[in-house]
């Protein structure tokens, strides 16, 4: 994906800006008791307050608010002691108070950073503008009835973090890695779990085009984007859609769009409010929130290493290359079974099984890290075969193959099967003579000077000695023996 757009009257550059909402882990709603479990039958986890009913006084959950400050901490985040609630007033059918108790003037965290890796190779900074709490809406459910949509308040009251960039993003590739950083370390420090496909993390995306250099164009906003694919393609679609307006001598007009998947085309929902619509106004029924040093010390004292430390150990430690790393602190469930698989053996060569050999079947399987069916400390005993020279590496694919399959211990596989590999000199010499013997015209014609012919030779012994044969010890060997 490109960061410009070459339209008919010249080049167009992308400026985008993400508004992401992460639901927070906690075990009750940012303002009541009810419990915030998934999945659980429509409107069975609905408090007085969640459902707006008059004269219920909202009570801060403290855990989200720690849960904020820890994720403000991982995002490099300035955390002020001092924030304060708010009513954001508008009207829909989910949202039962008639206003969203959120943060506007004055939010928990201010001014943070992330790095993205490209790639290329490249790296770059992303400014975060804000992270602030707020709560979530209910659910509106289109698809029960024909003639009727109906509510669920199980999700009204749950904890939002909403966490504001910069319009720092320049191409729909870059806004795809922001969201997968964010939700990785989110996943790390366990403030939200990330699962885009159940709607505890959500995007909005706006974006604007203009001549490189020039100011920012009128911004629309795409909203409730639930998968990094899908925001792709609407980020794509949208800024074609506003080059061909702008070149056609045409004004963009600052408006909310949804994204169409089934067309592949954002539409309209509604013109873009802007913050004084909202009549943002301090909530009577909260005070402000102050927080004492010692709780933000405490929580940066517990912060876990987060990707990018991890990432930097890994390459600096291990001698990873840049991309490998990436992809195995990518998820920290990957990062801690590579650790497990690594500890006291080559860490290329654990970096490699993972990456092209497990991760692959695990895609292939549909499977995560923790549903496969090797665990860390088999794969770990598979690679001690392959480092003694119990078994080649090739064999070593094959029997990976079978313990992804039936679960079995590499050791076990080598023993049912026969497959040791032969390490005796003795042995091998045997082979190879066997094979020079048959090959009398062959071994001429290496002799006289046809040395693409050694690949031959090394086949024919392999092959002779049904591949349990040491590679390396052949080639040595065949070569002292035709060369003498």
């Amino acid at each position: 994906m490109a960061n410009t757009i070459e339209g008919a009257t010249g080049t167009w550059e992308y400026v985008i800006g993400l508004e992401v909402h992460a639901q927070i882990i906690s075990n009750s709603k940012l303002f009541s008791g009810a419990s915030t479990e998934f999945g659980s039958e429509p409107n069975t986890q609905v408090s007085p307050v969640d459902a707006g009913m008059p004269g219920m006084l909202p009570v801060i959950n403290m855990t989200c608010i720690e849960q904020a400050v820890k994720t403000g901490l991982a995002i490099e985040g300035t955390i002020n002691r001092y924030s304060v609630f708010d009513r954001k007033n508008y009207f829909y059918p989910d949202l039962p108070q008639g206003y969203q108790i959120s943060q506007f003037k004055q939010p928990i965290v201010s001014e943070g950073r992330l790095v993205i890796e490209m790639e290329d190779g490249s790296e770059k900074v992303i400014g975060i503008e804000r992270l602030h709490v707020e709560q979530d809406a209910g659910k509106s459910l289109h698809d029960q009835d024909p003639g009727h949509s109906y509510v669920d308040l199980n999700r009204s009251g749950v904890g939002l973090m909403e966490i504001v960039s910069k319009p720092d993003l320049r191409s729909p590739e870059e806004a795809a890695a922001y969201v997968r950083k964010l939700r990785s370390i989110l996943r790390y420090v366990e403030t939200c779990d990330g699962n885009m496909q159940d709607g505890s993390m959500r995007v909005d995306a706006n974006v604007s085009m203009r001549r490189p250099g020039e100011e920012y164009g009128t911004r629309c906003e795409i909203k409730n984007l639930n998968s990094v694919r899908f925001m792709s393609r609407a980020l794509e679609y949208e800024a074609l859609r506003q080059v061909d307006i702008l070149e056609a001598g045409g004004k963009v007009a600052q408006e909310t769009r949804l994204f169409d998947v089934g067309r592949g085309e954002t539409r309209s929902m509604r013109s873009k409010e802007e913050a004084h619509d909202y009549r943002y106004f301090p909530d009577p029924d909260l005070l402000p929130l102050r927080l004492e040093q010692e709780l933000i010390n405490g929580i940066a004292a517990s912060m876990p290493e987060l990707p990018d430390a991890k990432r930097h150990r890994f390459m600096a430690d291990f001698g990873l290359s840049p991309y490998d790393a990436s992809v195995l602190v990518a998820e920290k469930e990957n990062a801690d079974f590579y650790e497990a698989v690594a500890e006291g053996r080559d860490k290329k060569l654990a970096a490699n099984w993972l990456i092209s050999e497990l991760f692959g079947l695990l895609n292939k399987a549909g499977k995560g890290i923790e549903d496969s069916p090797v665990s860390a400390p088999a794969l770990g005993e598979l690679l001690d075969l392959i480092s003694d020279d119990t078994i080649s590496g090739r064999t070593a694919k094959e029997i990976f193959a079978e313990m992804f399959e039936t679960g079995k211990a590499a050791g076990v596989i080598v023993e049912e099967k026969g497959l040791k590999q032969v390490t005796d000199t003795g042995a091998i010499e045997a082979v190879i003579d066997e094979v020079m013997a048959r090959e009398t015209q062959k071994v001429e014609e290496y002799r006289s000077g046809k040395d693409k012919l050694f690949g031959f030779f090394v086949g024919q012994v392999m092959k002779a000695s049904g591949g349990k044969a040491n590679p390396k010890m052949v080639n040595e060997v065949l070569k002292t023996k035709l060369d003498g």
